[in-house]
């Protein structure tokens, strides 16, 4: 018999191959091909203000069709995405990237500038311009994103420069799109001596950008600067087809395999750019400036294509020293995009990188593990302040978007912009998840704490032949910063959380007591004792008790009380009961409150001697809400709670 999950498996096995089935289809049924006649004919009318885009216009429409979110009030951000899935505390760097597309599409110089992509190893660079490929094919399927060529063509040319020029202008008053460019040797051969001149003959297909099939999209990386050849980019004479035809200087007997070519009327990556010979950079920046490359035996060749590159600081340094440099920087639009600086951002990054990985699939994080990691990350990328209550633990929280004491919001810009380098440098994402695989595979329980996540890193940082002993015992202090500023401020948050939930009733007693005292302190009236009904003013010790929790401030507290008095009073006319869900600062409070009173409880956990029944069964409660509200597991459970109870007797 077949059980309800084999059918289960079956069937989305069965509704995929109809999916694929259907794809290959649809893919079949975009296809088009006729003569440039019938393109004109049928075509081109109806879709005129599409088919004659440039390559950033085509590609600025490409990231506004995959949709885009305005971001959250008081960010001036837009949200792409086209990317927001993917690449995470990066919405800055994101931002002018989108930018450059726009305003190049708009016509303004910066469509003649080639954008760099600047930042550290592993900070997503090249994770950006993947999607900006992958997102370029996936474009190229739909209606919107059609688009054709000559066919023959190695460098898939628009029709459209089959237009004489004597012709263009007639062209533009009749459709109001202007035609830039000029037919390719090679087109302009096959023109002449395989259709006499009659362009209207000339065959038209639809394509389809594939970086797989070099269309539309082409990647360059040196491997050895000194013996790299410009052929990689431009191509060489085809001596296998200089017998075929006869001449060197024939088109078609030239090699159109270069990756400028590939990347006709779409996009080029060059990978470490600044590592190539000064002649491939003259190349690629006239291509740019003028749209055109000039090779031996040619004219000028029309090439348009969008010059996306990324290097690293240390090359681009480097770059900098030399002075014949500068011409060049002077057409580059440089975007500089650092590694993260908020530690939420980061750790999803890491959560990224390993979900899809066996080991870490099989092992449970407790729910710090990958926080702790990112936040140890960002302390390595941060500078001190310039103000010295200031410290390095305070300022990620500050990136993280978290409320400081002491920090008005006015400051927040200002402090994140002290120093503009920051990000640049410091550990990468790389480096802790080789830490974490390491730990994994280490671990025998199947289960990785967040303490274990610090050892593991700390046993990287020393095991790392790279770094000098100074900045070893800095990186190795800041593990001790996580901890102490961050970990143990979560695990006890969370234990005493879990704790509440087995001192429901008392805690309710707490709000209740507190509700009476205010309202005695703000009518000044006695209060009543429950157990020896005498008269007693207000506990004022008590109700700053709980308000001190929350750093409710002594000149705060009345306004504080006359909102919770409110909210009470509310809830009693609409019928219902003021509990500790109601005023949420006030839960914080009584929760913090009770956990204070109630420390004896966890010390029996570690205790040598046998806790009673009681204190047992509200330890189980409390690792069993650990585990199912708190994203904790049987053995992370029981490390927290022991953990926990060590930080209370050290206090």
């Amino acid at each position: 018999m077949v059980d309800k999950t084999e059918r289960g498996a079956s069937g989305k096995q069965s509704a995929f191959v109809d999916s694929l089935v259907s794809y290959t289809k649809e893919h079949k049924a975009r296809h088009w091909e006729g003569t440039f006649d019938q393109f004109l004919r049928d075509i081109f009318p109806s879709n005129a203000d599409r088919l004659g885009r440039s390559s950033h216009q085509y590609i600025w429409d490409m990231i506004r069709w995959h949709g885009a979110r305005e971001s959250e009030e008081g960010q001036d951000l837009t949200h792409y995405r086209l990317f927001s899935n993917e690449l995470f505390g990066m919405d800055e760097p994101l931002e002018r990237v989108a930018n450059y597309f726009k305003a190049a599409s708009e016509g303004s110089e910066v469509g003649r500038r080639l954008l760099l992509l600047l930042g550290p190893p592993s900070g997503g660079k090249s994770s950006l311009v993947t999607l900006l490929k992958r997102g370029l094919e996936e474009y190229s399927l739909t209606d919107d994103g059609a688009m054709y060529a000559i066919k023959g063509s190695p460098i898939h040319e628009n029709p459209l420069l089959l237009i004489p020029h004597s012709k263009r202008g007639e062209f533009r008053d009749t459709y109001g799109v202007n035609i830039e460019g000029e037919l390719s040797p090679y087109a302009r051969t096959v023109l002449e001596e395989e259709y006499e001149g009659d362009f209207t003959r000339v065959p038209i297909e639809r394509i389809f950008i594939t970086e797989a099939g070099r269309i539309g999209v082409g990647t360059y990386a040196p491997h050895d600067p000194t013996t790299a050849d410009i052929a990689d980019l431009v191509g060489s004479v085809d001596l296998a087809k200089v017998a075929e035809f006869g001449d060197e200087g024939n088109p078609r007997a030239w090699s159109w395999s270069g990756a400028v070519y590939a990347a006709s009327r779409g996009m080029l990556e060059m990978i470490e750019i600044l590592k190539v010979k000064r002649e491939f950079l003259y190349l690629l920046l006239t291509l740019t400036q003028e749209k055109n490359v000039k090779v031996s035996r040619f004219p000028l060749i029309s090439m348009d294509e969008t010059i996306v590159a990324h290097t690293n600081l240390a090359e681009f340094r480097k770059f900098l020293q030399e002075k014949e440099n500068e011409a060049l920087l002077d057409r580059m639009v440089i975007i500089q995009v650092p590694y993260t600086l908020r530690y939420p951002d980061e750790a999803r990054i890491y959560h990224k990188l390993t979900s899809s990985t066996p080991s870490f699939q099989q092992v449970h994080l407790d729910p710090h593990a990958l926080k702790v990691a990112a936040v140890f990350a960002v302390l390595t990328r941060l500078k001190p302040s310039e103000r010295p209550d200031l410290d390095l633990s305070k300022k990620v929280r500050i990136h993280a978007g978290e409320d400081v004491e002491g920090v008005s919001v006015a400051e927040v810009d200002k402090i994140r912009d002290e120093n503009p380098d920051e990000g640049m440098e410091g550990v990468s994402p790389r480096f802790v998840v080789n830490a974490l695989a390491g730990a994994i595979s280490r671990s025998e329980q199947h289960s990785l704490t967040a303490v274990e996540v610090l050892l593991a890193l700390k046993d990287t940082i020393e095991s790392d032949a790279r770094m000098d002993a100074k900045q070893k015992k800095g990186w190795i202090d800041l593990l001790v910063t996580v901890r102490k500023d961050f970990y143990n401020r979560w695990v006890k948050e969370d234990v005493h959380k879990a704790l509440f939930v087995s001192f429901e009733q008392e805690a309710q007693d707490l709000l209740d007591k507190y509700l009476d005292e205010v309202e005695a302190v703000l009518d000044n009236r006695k209060v009543t004792d429950p157990i020896t009904g005498e008269e007693r003013d207000a506990d004022e010790r008590f109700l700053r008790g709980v308000e001190e929790k929350i750093k409710v401030s002594d000149s705060g507290k009345h306004s504080f009380r006359q909102e919770v008095v409110r909210k009470a009073m509310g809830a009693y006319k609409r019928g219902e009961k003021f509990s500790l869900t109601s005023h949420s600062r006030l839960e914080e409070a009584i929760e913090q409150y009770l956990f204070e009173e109630r420390r004896d409880v966890l010390r029996l956990v570690t205790s040598s001697a046998r806790p009673d029944d009681d204190a047992r069964e509200r330890i189980s409660t409390v690792a069993e809400r650990l585990i199912s509200d708190y994203g904790y597991d049987k053995h992370s459970a029981q490390e927290a709670l022991n953990y926990v109870t060590t930080l209370l007797s050290q206090e």
